[in-house]
């Protein structure tokens, strides 16, 4: 055997000669070595034995040990969200299969592309309860773009590349490979020479010319355009800035969309939906014309669908042809990839003739395209009309202060990783977010444990980026297992946890809605009430990471200069009070008029 080279599918070179025959979990790592992986998040295990052995020859990839396999998963979905390339995870069958189902969700839900590889028993103990035995094709089937089982060593040259294909093409997401163990050890010679038959099927449409001159005449005859921009948009960014370029329209993003135009332009609206700002949810609320771009009409953003944009015409634009229609019926829509159709509309737009500079006295033109400057002035009224704020507490450390001095200290520039809960939603409300791929988040799930072992991904798919986990103390306590990992990697990931020693969520709907005692939410020792518990300063040490916990307002500004200066990773456990709370600017099932705009946080 030679060493492989590692090119595109044409120049790959084998380190197998093309009729030596090899097992067949060598034959799958090959697969992903032609499709470019260099990292696998695998927790091994009796099933999928074979597997790391054959990634222990393969000098293309390396294997990145997790200390628990939804810690793999969730790293793989930070790898893939941070870098636009499919994350890869491998367990071994039974409850290490089963330990990624959470993660399969999560990346099904945010369309993350995921490629999850599972051992499974060999196929002469399959249907016959055998150990660990778990039919794991027809668990995820619901919740993956495609499950494959592997009957068939010679299927896994072609399984791969679909797998890769269907995982990236079209609306991304995540896809099973299971593999039974009698298969990797069968040897076989490999054709490579094949094409995935759902190419076509997940190929994306070009936009009809005649619909992008309809949305240009459409926006030509608003007077209160906005852009509602959500994840779709993620590869697309500079086409969005362009299109806002061109044509003035303030642009409101989702929680996945963040980043994917600049919180600190003029025209950004920030976070639209029941956590977002004024301005984003009145803009939408008073449009006339909703541009929607990749995004799904989700409860979270909408509240009462039915009053949602209740006086605009909608424009949806989206790849899925699923989600058109599905919550919000829209008067024109497009089944594209965002990307293609802003690449349309810009050209129409240039074509038309270059943007000009607004002045005071003077709306923004763009060839016949006419934004309003009152339209702007309206909403720059509810911006200075209902500032963002939040209570202090003396000394204390408010949280969402603590986010609007880590964004000063960083530039907005940090990949930004969150668990979920209270914290996750402030760090979205106040951090300045400027570029795409720089926040990763649980969005859709809202799965508790994705911050750390997100940020470890994220940093092996952007050595050299300033990656931070904001976490919560119970977010951050479910997957706190992969600080090991972070020591091991060295990875310089920055951990700040917001410890109120509760689920600062749940506490805070018993606050509301009881008597803040009935949800057990409370997360330290009951005996012990003026101790932090659990102590995660011992837990840093225990793994040889350098920590250092703040309590107070005035010590906050050098204690996150010290983490974001020490090398390697860190741990800030910053106490913040219980009575912090985060506001919900719609309530469920509301609408924008029922928003709440005082500082009730």
């Amino acid at each position: 055997m030679s060493e492989p080279s590692l090119g595109g599918p044409e120049t790959f070179v084998s380190r197998f000669a093309a009729d030596e025959p090899r097992k067949g979990s060598d034959i799958l790592v090959e697969g992903l070595e032609r499709e470019g992986v260099s990292h696998v998040f695998g927790y091994p295990g009796g099933a999928s034995v074979e597997i790391h052995e054959a990634l222990a020859r393969s000098s293309l990839i390396r294997n990145v040990l997790p200390r628990h396999e939804q810690g793999g998963i969730f790293a793989a979905d930070g790898y893939a969200r941070a870098s636009g390339r499919p994350g890869v995870c491998l367990t071994s069958a039974g409850p290490g299969a089963t330990n990624i189902i959470s993660g399969i969700a999560n990346a099904n839900l945010d369309s993350i592309p995921i490629v999850a590889i599972t051992g499974q028993v060999p196929r002469n103990l399959m249907g016959k309860d055998a150990f660990q035995e778990v039919p794991l094709t027809e668990i995820t089937r619901p919740i993956t773009k495609f499950s494959y089982l592997v009957l068939d060593v010679g299927e896994i040259p072609f399984i791969v590349k679909e797998a890769f294909v269907i995982a990236t093409s079209g609306r991304p997401g995540p896809v099973l490979i299971d593999i039974p163990r009698d298969i990797q050890k069968e040897m076989a010679i490999p054709n490579w020479n094949i094409k995935p038959i759902m190419l076509n099927r997940n190929a994306s449409r070009l936009p009809e010319k005649v619909l992008l001159e309809e949305i240009v005449r459409l926006i030509s005859e608003s007077k209160r355009p906005v852009v509602y921009a959500g994840g779709g948009c993620m590869n697309c960014s500079e086409e969005l800035r362009r299109f806002v370029e061109l044509t003035g329209i303030p642009v409101a993003t989702t929680l996945m969309g963040l980043g994917i135009f600049p919180c600190t332009d003029d025209l950004s609206l920030r976070m639209l939906g029941i956590h977002g700002t004024i301005q984003a949810n009145y803009a939408v609320d008073r449009s006339d014309l909703l541009l929607a771009f990749g995004v799904r009409f989700d409860d979270r953003v909408t509240g009462k669908i039915e009053a949602f944009a209740k006086n605009a015409k909608i424009v949806h634009i989206d790849i899925d042809p699923a989600e058109i229609g599905k919550n919000k019926k829209p008067h024109l829509s497009i089944c594209t990839d965002v990307k293609l159709a802003l690449e349309g509309i810009n050209r129409i737009l240039e074509k038309n003739g270059a943007k000009q500079q607004p002045t005071a006295e003077k709306e923004i033109p763009v060839s016949n395209i006419v934004v309003s400057s009152a339209w702007r002035k309206e909403i720059d009224e509810q911006k200075e009309k209902y500032p963002q704020s939040y209570r202090t507490f003396g000394e204390a450390i408010p949280p969402q202060y603590a986010i609007q001095l880590l964004d000063e200290l960083t530039n907005g520039d940090a990949i930004i990783c969150t668990g979920v809960g209270q914290h996750q939603m402030w760090a979205a409300q106040y951090y300045m977010h400027k570029n795409p791929r720089h926040r990763l988040s649980s969005s859709g799930l809202g799965a508790m444990g994705y911050g750390l072992p997100a940020a470890m991904g994220a940093a092996l798919a952007k050595p050299g980026a300033v990656v931070i986990d904001v976490d919560g103390d119970g977010s951050f306590l479910m997957n706190i297992q992969e600080l090991a990992t972070i020591r091991v990697e060295n990875l310089p990931v920055k951990i700040m946890v917001f410890n109120n020693q509760c689920l600062g969520m749940v506490y805070q709907y018993g606050y509301e809605y009881g008597d803040g005692n009935s949800m057990h939410s409370y997360m330290g020792n009951p005996s012990e009430k003026d101790k932090v518990f659990p102590d995660f300063l011992m837990f840093a040490k225990a793994c040889n990471i350098p920590a250092a916990r703040v309590r107070k307002k005035g010590e906050l500004r050098e204690a996150i200069e010290k983490m974001l200066k020490t090398p390697g990773p860190y741990l800030l456990d910053m106490m913040v009070p219980q009575e912090a709370q985060l506001l919900q600017l719609i309530p469920d099932g509301g609408t924008f008029k029922d928003a709440t705009t005082g500082a009730a946080q």
